[in-house]
């Protein structure tokens, strides 16, 4: 993580196409050929930063409490890691508006953004199924773990969960749920609605707390999602 984080540090600072993969290299203190080791661009350096926050969001809705229906673990998901303070500091918010601002003008970076998002609804994907299964966690693949190298973006790398892997590793019960067409749909739509709320907050300048934040952005938009038929989707019908 120290290489994202150095590669962030330096985008934000003199800009992304005055920084050098070799830059991100110095200031992470390792040498060029180590970087290119876990990372086939510059761009790709800050994957496990998008990421994280991908994964905090995943993990939540799989740890939400049991007795929640999925709409309230969606919400609940988004408030435990869209909230200053809960998931993620403070400060740590101060990283992500530029970030996610450098990726909505670089293509580059934003193809980064849009593979970690995607990725992250298909594990979404899997742990809903879990949560319509009654399957728990256990059935679940990691979302944690790994070591540097996520330049693959779920090939692992250092705080970038397993994202993509979910669907291999789950518990037989759920694949056939998690494959649905229909729960596909709803975890794309889940996931959108948290990434376009996290790019609008970035555009703007709204404050992290109050009715233009993240958190009550996101919860906004996942409210298409009550009346989703969950039932059916659980069912096969």
């Amino acid at each position: 993580m120290q290489i994202a984080r150095s590669a962030a540090a330096l985008f934000v600072r003199q800009g992304l196409r005055a920084t050098r993969a070799e830059d991100i290299a110095h200031a992470a203190g390792i040498a060029p050929r180590t970087f290119y080791r876990y990372f086939a661009t510059k761009e790709e350096a800050v994957a496990p930063l998008y990421a994280a926050g991908a994964e905090r969001w995943v993990q939540a809705v799989l740890l939400a409490p049991s007795h929640l229906s999925v709409p309230e673990a969606l919400e609940h998901a988004v408030r435990h890691t869209l909230t200053p303070g809960t998931a993620a500091s403070a400060s740590s918010w101060e990283w992500v508006r530029p970030l996610i601002r450098l990726a909505g003008s670089s293509p580059a970076l934003g193809k980064v953004w849009a593979e970690v998002c995607h990725l992250s609804e298909e594990t979404l994907a899997q742990v809903l199924a879990e949560r319509l299964g009654g399957g728990g966690a256990e059935g679940v693949g990691e979302l944690g773990g790994g070591g540097e190298g996520a330049g693959q973006l779920g090939g692992g790398g250092e705080g970038v969960g397993e994202l993509g892997g979910g669907a291999e590793d789950a518990g037989h019960g759920s694949d056939n749920v998690a494959g649905r067409p229909e729960l596909r749909f709803a975890a794309a739509v889940a996931g959108a609605a948290v990434r376009v709320a996290v790019e609008s907050w970035a555009a703007g300048r709204a404050r992290l707390e109050g009715p233009e934040g993240p958190a009550e952005l996101a919860l906004r938009n996942l409210a298409v999602l009550r009346d989703f038929p969950w039932g059916e989707v659980a069912r096969g019908g």
